[in-house]
């Protein structure tokens, strides 16, 4: 089954792609089809984001698509930035907002850096049906950004069982841990209870 991807990150598509091609399921670029969608984000949840993109993707298409809305959650800031990590501070990378991020930081000591990336993976058909998914990753912040591997904030992420930030990690080993990783293996498990029951 083919599905697009409400989404212009060709990170994301082979993160997806990764773990949804074992169910068989071909995931394309929006752009691959032609399209251009820029969605607002008027949601107040993942959830609701999640569901925005995903629809506005099949109304254009006619074709299933799947959306996700994920940031990272910072307890000293009473979760933010949350549904606003990418445009956070508004500024215009990855690297302008992680370093901003670390600026609201920096007096914050180490005991209380406490932080979740949130990944929410909604999945809308034309039919009318809809898998909704949510994973979340602990961990803190560190003071400086360390690590090559992943995107956004993970340079900045650290998991004290690994001993290492996000982007430190083997790229198969955060995808079997991410927030985006557990909500995909959510997915996949409604998914392959709904064919189950279908059958």
């Amino acid at each position: 089954m083919k599905l697009i991807l409400a989404s212009k990150n060709p990170h994301k598509l082979v993160e997806l792609s990764a773990i949804l091609g074992k169910l068989g399921l071909e995931i394309a670029l929006e752009s691959d089809y032609g399209l251009d969608i820029e969605v607002e984000e008027t949601g107040t949840t993942f959830e609701e984001n999640s569901l925005l993109k995903a629809e506005a993707v099949m109304k254009a298409s006619g074709m299933p698509a799947i959306a996700d809305d994920s940031g990272i959650c910072v307890e000293a800031l009473n979760g933010a930035p949350g549904i606003y990590s990418a445009r956070y501070g508004n500024k215009g990378s990855d690297r302008e907002r992680l370093e901003y991020l670390l600026e609201q930081m920096k007096d914050v000591p180490e005991e209380k850096r406490a932080a979740k990336f949130v990944c929410v993976i909604t999945c809308v058909w034309p039919d009318g049906r809809k898998i909704v998914a949510r994973g979340e990753m602990h961990g803190r912040l560190t003071f400086e950004a360390k690590g090559e591997n992943g995107f956004g904030y993970d340079p900045i992420f650290f998991l004290p069982e690994y001993g290492m930030t996000s982007a430190e990690l083997e790229p198969e080993v955060k995808n079997a841990i991410s927030h985006r990783g557990k909500a995909l293996q959510e997915f996949c498990r409604i998914y392959q209870e709904e064919l189950n029951h279908d059958k």
